[in-house]
């Protein structure tokens, strides 16, 4: 099914419109039938901003899982020209659930480091459903001492539920694979960008997601743990993911008052889904206009500005 429960009265609207332009084909009623069709679609529009502009976190969530929201390697190939990909961590193996390469966007050279989920079953099976292994993150980090070395900088894009948790995974270092990662962003000498573009999920999500701006778009997710896993931890029954999800905050929305993150990339009506192409403006122009501003700032600077902002997140002042 390619659509979610709360999108359902506005795919049967889409769906009765779709059938009324296949039958418009009478002169003799097509007015009338183009009257209706004007209608129902003056309904769906008005039907799709009801439902959207009062979304739960957790419907917030399901949206960043949407089975048609676009995939890291969409992105990479929409807004940007002559995409290069770099295998491999020169250790192990090549994790497909990490895509990462040189390219250029508008003429600047970006070096992505991306998790891919796949957009078939078969894609999922071989990017292990965008959950990364030790590998993979061990390629991450050999490409950010690769952009490091070029003085190029690094865009990151995530999209996971989390670290894989296998047992072959933690027997080959998945945490460690991840806290070597956060110890090099702290101090990667070149300007990072992350955009959290569907699902970023607890510290499979982070070990690409130090920075120095966070772009979120708007019904992307950034939290500690699933709403589900939490909702099975604290109230010890899996039914209760949308309480979870409202507790833990885990909105663009909500970050962004918490002051966690730079920036929202407003989404079109309905979803990234629904109009690829005004997204990935969007992105493109998001992602230039950072790399303009951080990139105008010496490697000291930057680096004591990154992780000012990671000391002062959580910090109490009593007042």
């Amino acid at each position: 099914m390619d659509f979610l429960d709360f999108e359902k009265p506005i795919v049967e609207l889409e769906r009765r419109i779709e059938e009324l332009k296949l039958t418009n084909t009478d002169a003799n009623t097509a007015i009338e039938l183009d009257d209706e069709i004007f209608r129902l679609q003056k309904k769906c529009e008005s039907l799709t901003k009801k439902i959207f502009g009062n979304l739960s976190e957790w419907q917030i969530a399901q949206l960043a899982r949407h089975p048609l929201r676009p995939k890291s390697i969409q992105v990479i190939e929409a807004i940007s020209d002559n995409f290069q990909e770099l295998h491999g961590d020169r250790m192990y193996a090549d994790d497909a659930a990490i895509i990462s390469g040189l390219a250029k966007i508008k003429g600047r050279s970006v070096m992505f480091i991306a998790q891919e989920k796949g957009a078939n079953t078969n894609e999922k099976m071989r990017r292990n459903f965008g959950m990364p292994r030790p590998e993979g993150y061990r390629k991450a980090l050999r490409i950010m001492k690769l952009a490091e070395k070029f003085h190029i900088p690094v865009v990151t894009i995530i999209d996971t539920p989390g670290a894989f948790p296998g047992i072959g995974a933690e027997e080959r270092g998945q945490s460690e694979a991840i806290a070597r990662n956060l110890f090099t962003l702290a101090s990667l000498r070149t300007p990072i960008i992350n955009l959290v573009l569907g699902e970023g999920g607890s510290g499979g999500a982070l070990a690409i997601g130090m920075g120095d701006k966070l772009i979120m778009l708007e019904y992307s997710i950034y939290s500690v743990i699933s709403p589900e896993a939490c909702s099975s931890i604290l109230w010890r029954n899996p039914d209760e993911t949308e309480k979870a999800a409202e507790a833990m905050g885990i909105s663009s929305d909500r970050l962004n008052k918490l002051g966690l993150i730079d920036e929202i990339i407003e989404e079109p009506l309905g979803g990234f889904h629904r109009n690829p192409e005004e997204t990935y403006i969007s992105i493109r122009e998001s992602i230039i206009n950072s790399l303009q501003t951080i990139q105008s700032i010496d490697p000291e600077t930057l680096l004591e500005q990154r992780r000012a902002r990671y000391k002062a997140i959580g910090e109490f002042n009593e007042n």
